[in-house]
């Protein structure tokens, strides 16, 4: 079995990409005492504003807590859980693909 230069490139930039989501957020809780939530946003203003980078990282993590919180505290059904799988891997793609080119940007390559 082989596989392909492209798909070893999207398995890189979706592991990027949620390690990425998880060390923001990480870093969000450990400097705010806070957990990273999409209620950043409720506040108004320039709070909300200067989340909105922040919560475009770290969607791919909230969204995977958030399914698996709900599935073992209120019984979500499977196929909800993979449905929001799949949609936290997507944006982990994007945000994974910035990153990764960001980092080639700076580095030069």
């Amino acid at each position: 079995m082989t596989v392909s230069p492209a798909a070893a490139e999207s398995l890189q930039t979706l592991i990027v990409g949620l390690a990425l989501a998880g060390l923001l957020a990480s870093a969000f809780e450990l400097f705010t005492d806070r957990k990273a939530s999409f209620r950043l946003l409720e506040a108004g203003g320039v709070s909300a504003l200067a989340a909105v980078p922040m919560l475009a990282f770290t969607a791919p993590f909230i969204i995977l807590r958030n399914t698996l919180r709900g599935r073992r505290l209120e019984h979500r059904p499977i196929p909800f859980v993979m449905i929001a799988t799949m949609v936290a891997c997507g944006w982990s793609l994007l945000s994974g693909r910035v990153a990764v080119d960001l980092a080639a940007l700076v580095v030069g390559g």
